[in-house]
């Protein structure tokens, strides 16, 4: 606890820490005072009833940090540029121009790799801008539109996608971890007291209350077990040759390389939320049609939802199978092997080079096996608890707690390196 106390005390007394800190609240608060800015002609009675138990709009108001939930002319969030960043790493695999600037070139090409994303980031967000306002005009939630007001709109909202990539780097750059991260973490953390409240007002049933009491322990299970294994690290023992210059020897001694047992994070979620909850939105597309064969895959594609069983068993192998998917992309044991053989070391018993990167790759399958299996376990118990008690929110609250869970631990570590940097 003084330990605590103390970095807490240094991260205030230090100049540049407290600038970063104030930096990073301010570029919340201006994230929080754009989202509460509606797009002109929003229906709002028609937007909540469109909202209530809609997954997959739930989850796009996850990411877009609450913006949705009201049309904000921040409405898509960070989605967009996470989306580019994502598809810019999985062609990394393809394109190995990519793969040799976003491994080999540095920090200037991590630069570049960043300014692709970027302009990907653009045909994107308008990409899912337009088919958005179509679903919602379909919906009657955006009424009266002319051609200007269509266009004018989607200048607004992807122009506030690419505000809001902006703020967050400006966050990552100037402030404390990692800025997309925390305005995700930042529209999640917004939404808890009004549904503390709702909960409190309408939902509170003591009949229920074993069922109330055992999600709170699962969530406490939750949040325990991510951090464990966002924790978790398999140390692979290292040693330095020793170099002779001159009449000097240099060099020797050992260390370790610390495998995480989770590398890919939260993003397979991500991944695997995006896929299973796509046929929910074709099938609100296709609602609103007067085809009877259309409505009719409509009703099949809307029956697949969180309360179904297969629902559950396709997001458990997702996740499972994007764990592995993700780590392969984000992990290059060829990459690895090659840097310790340029800086003269070995992993004892392990010859360098091909046998190097073999050891290492069979290493993280077998640790990766156990992160995905946890991720995805724990990725399919708010469903558990949405089909015992028919509440949604139970499945996206455990999502949220999965997001912030991750973001606090990253904060923490960064503001960690920061003070241990002043310290020194």
């Amino acid at each position: 606890m003084q330990n605590f106390l103390s970095k807490i005390k240094l991260m205030w007394t230090d100049v540049v820490l407290r600038k970063k800190v104030f930096f990073l609240f301010f570029i919340l608060i201006v994230f929080r005072l754009l989202s509460v800015i509606p797009i002109p002609s929003v229906d709002t009675g028609e937007l909540t009833r469109f909202l209530t138990n809609n997954q997959f709009f739930g989850i796009l108001n996850i990411f877009s940090g609450g913006g949705l939930s009201n049309l904000s002319i921040v409405m898509l969030g960070v989605g967009p540029y996470i989306t580019s960043s994502i598809i810019m790493q999985l062609l990394t695999i393809m394109v190995p121009a990519l793969k040799k600037i976003y491994h080999e070139e540095g920090e200037a090409g991590r630069k570049k790799f960043t300014m692709y994303s970027r302009f990907l980031t653009v045909p994107l967000a308008a990409l899912q801008g337009f088919g958005l306002l179509a679903l919602l005009e379909k919906q009657n939630i955006l009424k009266d539109l002319t051609a200007f007001d269509r266009v004018t709109n989607l200048v607004i909202i992807v122009a506030g996608a690419l505000f809001i990539m902006w703020l967050g780097e400006l966050a990552s750059e100037f402030g404390i971890g990692n800025g997309v991260s925390l305005i995700i973490f930042a529209g999640i953390v917004s939404t808890l007291p009004a549904n503390v409240a709702q909960f409190i007002e309408y939902k509170y049933d003591i009949a229920q209350l074993p069922i109330y009491l055992a999600f709170l322990l699962i969530s406490l299970f939750i949040i325990a077990g991510v951090v464990l294994v966002t924790e978790a690290e398999r140390p692979i023992s290292v040693t330095y040759a020793k170099r002779v210059r001159g009449m000097k020897m240099y060099g020797g001694g050992s260390t370790y390389l610390p495998l995480r047992v989770n590398q890919a994070g939260v993003i397979p979620i991500i991944f695997a939320l995006s896929i299973v909850s796509f046929p929910q939105m074709i099938g609100s597309f296709l609602a609103v049609s007067t085809n009877s064969v259309l409505l009719k895959i409509s009703r099949v594609l809307s029956e697949f939802s969180a309360t179904s069983w297969l629902y559950g068993i396709i997001y458990f192998i997702l996740v499972f199978l994007f764990t592995y998917f993700y780590t392969a992309v984000t992990f290059d044991p060829e990459q690895l092997a090659t840097n310790l053989q340029k800086n003269g070391a070995f992993i004892p018993g392990i010859r360098p080079g091909t046998h190097t990167s073999d050891y290492i790759s069979k290493v993280l399958g077998h640790i990766t096996l156990l992160g995905a299996s946890f991720l995805a376990f724990v990725a399919i118990l708010p469903l558990v608890m949405q089909y015992l008690t028919k509440e949604a929110a139970f499945a996206l609250g455990g999502t949220s707690i999965l997001i912030v869970v991750s973001v606090v631990l990253d904060l923490i570590k960064k503001i960690d390196a920061q003070i241990s940097m002043r310290e020194y």
